[in-house]
């Protein structure tokens, strides 16, 4: 639907382009001005929002054939054609059927136009054909835009899902991915990426309809769980077993690393199951740093023992300590 602006504005040299600039000199112009000029490369900027609305409008009409031809002939008018209400003026005042007749085919005495209410915009309306709550040219319209500021639209965003083992969560890696429509994408696992979290791909999503960038794919991804270690932020869990007699007597022990040989840690004396030991710099590495390695002491108590072994037993608690280790245990949880 034309706009009473365009009598005063000169889209073509908004955009900065010549009359018989083609679509595609056109469409790549306003793309560099609109990454320039968009409210997200300039919060709070009001002269560049509004630098980025006016080359938006002038996009939408230009790009667009038939409006294009219609904003042609519009201006080929002069930007001095104006229109008045009727009763206003003579045949020689230069009203809105003299503005308009010799467009359309009508004679300066033709067919009367009448200004409503409604407004300049609902007059040209039904003369364009974009009544009715058709397409609309200029600011803001349905055809698509950035956040509604006019211009391509951006093609639709993709949701989708994928599960990679426990070494590729941590390390990191490149994987393939089959979408919907067969095509084969490589995505970079980021390294320290935890199970559920969500990647986005940009520009692999649906095509824009109107020539604007393409949507995006969110990848959720799904973690295989580990048989040995577990995720804690960014360090690596494992739970170690030791001996009654290591965590008794104390020892030095082999702890297992992911993907590398194991490191050797000591065991104090009298080491209780549960104890936390910690190995610096062999947790998950990300941008973000590097974590450690949590060896988590579990004492492991024989399921068999020997007559010889039995004995020895017997004779460590007749002289071992007496203590009744569930005392405190009891008396916290009386009160």
């Amino acid at each position: 639907m034309a706009s009473q602006d365009w009598f005063d504005k000169d889209f073509y040299k908004v955009l900065g382009v010549s009359k018989d600039v083609s679509a595609a000199d056109l469409k790549k112009t306003y793309r560099k001005l609109a990454r320039t000029y968009h409210p997200d490369s300039n919060p709070g900027d009001a002269a560049a929002e509004a630098r980025f609305k006016e080359i938006s409008e002038a996009y939408t009409v230009l790009n667009d054939p038939e409006q294009r031809k219609e904003y042609d002939a519009v201006r080929a008018m002069g930007s001095g054609a104006r229109f008045t209400a009727p009763g206003g003026g003579g045949a020689g005042n230069g009203g809105f059927e003299d503005v308009f007749g010799g467009m359309f085919g009508g004679g300066s005495r033709g067919q009367q136009y009448s200004y409503q209410q409604s407004g300049f915009e609902d007059i040209l309306g039904g003369m364009f054909g974009g009544g009715g709550g058709g397409r609309t040219a200029g600011f803001g319209s349905p055809s698509g835009g950035f956040r509604g500021f006019g211009g391509p639209t951006k093609g639709r965003d993709v949701t989708a899902s994928t599960t990679v083992d426990f070494v590729t969560a941590t390390q990191g890696d490149t994987v393939s991915l089959q979408t919907s429509e067969g095509r084969t994408i490589k995505v970079k696992i980021p390294a320290g990426v935890s199970d559920g979290q969500k990647i986005r791909l940009r520009g692999k999503g649906q095509p824009s309809p109107d020539g604007g960038e393409a949507g995006d794919i969110v990848l959720t991804v799904s973690v295989r769980k580990h048989p040995v270690f577990e995720r804690d932020g960014l360090n690596l869990r494992v739970t170690v077993p030791v001996t009654f007699v290591e965590a008794t007597l104390g020892a030095t022990i082999e702890v297992p690393t992911l993907g590398g040989e194991p490191v050797k840690l000591r065991v104090a004396p009298g080491t209780p199951s549960g104890r936390v030991l910690r190995v610096k710099g062999k947790g998950v590495t990300t941008s973000k740093g590097t974590g450690d390695l949590l060896a988590v002491v579990q004492v492991a108590v024989p399921s068999h023992l020997s007559a010889e072994a039995l004995e020895a037993l017997n004779t460590f608690a007749k002289v071992g300590p007496q203590e009744n280790p569930r005392v405190d245990l009891i008396a916290r949880a009386r009160g």
